[in-house]
């Protein structure tokens, strides 16, 4: 078993998130990572899923996918050549000092951004492959990460191929 991601299509309706979520959960399949928004299609959204299975059980998975109502596109991606993101905000312990100046040197060889500095605390934006961002946060760490907050994987794929409705 390994990580697919897939990208999901759908009109902007209420209830769509819940149908597509409760798929995977009726399979017994974790999320690992979701995210959803708006896309570039008026009155529709995209939702990028990770999940953990074969890829016999992932495209039994997209057939019920399409099925679904106001579900219009289905694709994992996984095998496709892709470009993948994600954002943390990363609220470390960084009294002044020292131990500031290492936690900033750390966000800048990261390519992070400082976004808001407290008297004991600074907070990190970080954007990234999943292999990124876990290495900042383990090197953090040291540091005592007092919160952290990320988003799901977001992935569009390279070229001139696009999950869209329009073939």
């Amino acid at each position: 078993m390994k990580p697919h991601t897939i990208s999901v299509l759908v009109e902007n309706r209420p209830g769509v998130l819940s149908r597509v979520a409760g798929l995977f959960t009726r399979r017994g399949f974790n999320i690992e990572s979701l995210a959803v928004g708006s896309c570039e299609e008026p009155g529709m959204s995209r939702i990028t899923a990770v999940v953990i299975a074969d890829d016999e059980i992932i495209e039994q998975v997209k057939k019920q996918l399409n099925k679904l109502i106001n579900v219009i596109k289905v694709s994992d991606i996984t095998y496709t050549s892709h470009v993948a993101r994600e954002i943390a905000l990363i609220k470390v312990a960084a009294e002044a000092g020292q131990t500031r100046a290492e936690v900033m040197q750390l966000a800048d060889n990261f390519r992070a951004r400082i976004i808001d500095v407290g008297t004991r605390t600074v907070i990190i934006e970080v954007t990234g492959d999943t292999g990124k961002i876990d290495a900042l946060v383990s090197l953090l760490r040291q540091y005592g990460i007092k919160e952290l907050v990320r988003t799901g994987k977001i992935a569009m794929t390279r070229g001139s191929k696009t999950v869209s409705p329009k073939k």
